[in-house]
Formats: structure tokens, C-alpha cells, sequence
């Protein structure tokens, strides 16, 4: 679907992205990053507004710059509100639409159907100066899907969105990605990006730090450090069990020995240690808190790295063997 090799994108002195190399199929994925980490600036090389300082960007194997019959099978949503506030919604969605040629009438045509499944079938004909933020955030919506592209690119497509609006929007999009089309998503609601699609792309500081599924982030993620929460009755035994796990790094009473914290390295080994100490007569577990491999979680986790961030074991008091009874 796209190609950057080596791509960097300077802006006078300012890095924008630096040395990304990433080639992806068709398919649907997650851009994820903080603020100023280089999403905008990638989506924009992809979509043909910004050429590369260094490198090379293809999309569908054809360089994006410039190339009208390209972006016609390209759907892009962008960060800023529509320009022509003075004109209807359907005005101005059959006007982008003719800009990539299809006639007017069948440009009308489109335009309506594509504001009726955004919402937007009875206010089509206002004027957009007299729409809310996410009314103008539909209309985004609707002229990225009016011309059927081949991959939709929706750059912070939630924001200004009721609850309402982001749940109908989210099921837009997940009947897009179920008919196969390819779509590439820039948002910082991490929730809604999980009910849309399983692979993501994390930005910071205009670096590719991870790709792949959150399964496949988490895998490679086994080894960092997390803290582990058991609350119950026999936890001094849990805790004679697990304080000689080598990935048990410290394990700490809580007060009056309702439960136990360990710091640990979550590798399917503990987890297998951890489940089978559970399992013992003795032990009535009312509560378990793990490190989560949600997105969320796993996008801490990466930034925590990406900054050179440890756990700090401080406040930690490694238990010996004699004193877990």
C-alpha cells in the first residue's frame, strides 16, 4: 500500500520524521503518537502536500507528489475544518467530488448518499457556518468516502465528536475495514482506535518506535518490568512461592498482609509459575492487577523507553525466602 525508505523530512531545523523505513500491505492501521511526534507530517508525505528531504515515498508504487490520477484513489480527512464555511454541505461535497472529475450530476449524487450515512441527510443544505465542530468533522468524513477510494486516511478524526458521534463514526469505519478496504487512522483516542483496527503505528519525536498488532508489541514487550497486585487470603504462601522466581525482581507485603506487590518481568514463565502457585487449596484470590497489554498500556510502555524511563525499585524491600511465612 506504501513504501517510505529512509524518508526524512526536515523543516529548516526542525525534524518532522527521521530515517523511517516502512513498507505495508493493504490493510488497516492505527497512527499513534503525542503531540509533535510526526504524524501529520507522514500523513502529508503520503498524501502527495509535502515531498521528503531525504529518501523515497511511493504509495501503491507510485510517488504521491503531484500525481492527480494517484490521489483520486486516496480519501483524506484532514486535521482542519472545511474552508468554505458561506456554502451547504452538499454544495461543497459535490464540488470536491467533481474536482476529481466525476460529473456534476453524478457528483450530487454521491455527495447526498455520502452525508446520509454520515448523519448528515436532513442539515445537508445549511450552510456549514451554521454547524457544531462535529457536524463539520461528518462532513470531513463524507467527502473522504464520496468517490469509493481505495484507502481512506483520516488524520484526528474524533475530535469535537459527542459520544454519540464518535460511537456512529467508529461503526462507520469498522464497516469499512470489514469490506476490506484499506484505511490508516490518526488519533489519540487509543480505545476507539482498538475497536477499529488491530495494527498500529507509534510516532514520537518523528521516529517509527513499533508496528505490528498489540499482540506482536506486547510479545517483543516480555521482558519490561511490571508490577503485579494479588489481594486474598493465603498470600503468604503465594509469596514463599514466588519470591525464587528469577523473574520476580522484589515482592513487598501490603498492609496487614491483605496482599502482596511484586515487581516483575512478565514472561510466559511467571505466568505459568504465577498460575499454578494460584492453584493451591490455600489460596482464595480475591483480586489480580497485571501489566495490561492493552494499547493504552503498551503505548506508556513504549514512551517510557523511547524517553529512557526505569522502574525504580527504591521503595522496594526484596523479601527473603524465611521471612514469606
Amino acid at each position: 500500500m506504501f513504501e517510505l525508505q529512509h524518508v526524512t523530512k526536515l523543516y529548516k531545523l526542525v525534524i518532522g520524521i527521521n530515517d523511517i523505513h516502512l513498507s505495508l500491505p493493504p490493510g488497516a492501521y492505527g497512527l499513534i503518537g503525542p503531540n509533535g511526534s510526526g504524524k501529520t507530517t507522514l500523513i502529508n508525505l503520503l498524501t502527495g502536500q509535502l515531498r521528503p528531504t531525504l529518501g523515497r515515498v511511493r504509495v501503491f508504487g507510485e510517488n504521491p507528489w503531484n500525481h492527480s490520477g494517484l490521489l483520486r484513489r486516496l480519501g483524506y480527512c484532514p486535521a482542519p475544518d472545511p474552508a468554505q464555511w458561506n456554502v451547504s454541505a452538499l454544495e461543497w461535497v459535490t464540488y470536491l467530488l467533481q474536482l476529481t472529475q466525476i460529473p456534476r450530476t453524478e457528483s450530487t449524487a454521491r455527495a447526498r448518499q455520502a452525508l446520509e450515512r454520515v448523519g448528515l441527510g436532513s442539515s445537508m443544505h445549511r450552510p456549514i457556518q451554521t454547524y457544531s465542530l462535529g457536524m463539520r468533522q461528518r462532513i470531513k468524513l463524507a467527502q473522504a468516502l464520496a468517490h469509493d477510494p481505495d484507502w481512506l486516511i483520516l488524520d484526528e478524526p474524533f475530535n469535537g465528536l459527542d459520544p454519540i458521534g464518535r460511537r456512529e463514526m467508529t461503526t462507520i469505519l469498522q464497516e469499512w475495514v470489514r469490506d476490506g478496504k484499506s484505511l490508516l487512522l490518526s488519533s489519540h483516542v487509543l480505545h476507539e482506535v482498538e475497536e477499529i483496527t488491530p495494527s498500529y503505528l507509534l510516532l514520537c519525536g518523528g521516529r517509527l518506535l513499533a508496528s505490528g498488532t498489540a499482540e506482536e508489541i506486547a510479545a517483543d514487550l516480555g521482558n519490561v518490568v511490571g508490577e503485579v497486585t494479588l489481594r486474598g487470603s493465603g498470600m503468604a504462601h503465594v509469596a514463599s512461592q514466588m519470591v525464587g522466581d528469577p523473574d520476580v525482581l522484589s515482592l513487598q507485603f501490603m498492609p496487614h498482609r491483605s496482599g502482596i506487590k511484586m515487581l516483575v518481568r512478565s514472561s510466559p514463565a511467571f505466568r505459568t509459575h504465577l498460575q499454578q502457585v494460584l492453584a493451591a487449596p490455600e489460596v482464595v484470590l480475591e483480586e489480580l492487577d497485571t501489566p495490561s497489554q492493552s494499547l493504552d498500556s503498551l503505548f506508556s510502555t513504549l514512551m517510557k523507553l523511547h524517553r529512557g524511563e526505569v522502574v525504580s525499585q527504591e521503595s522496594w524491600e526484596p523479601l527473603a525466602p524465611g521471612e514469606a511465612s
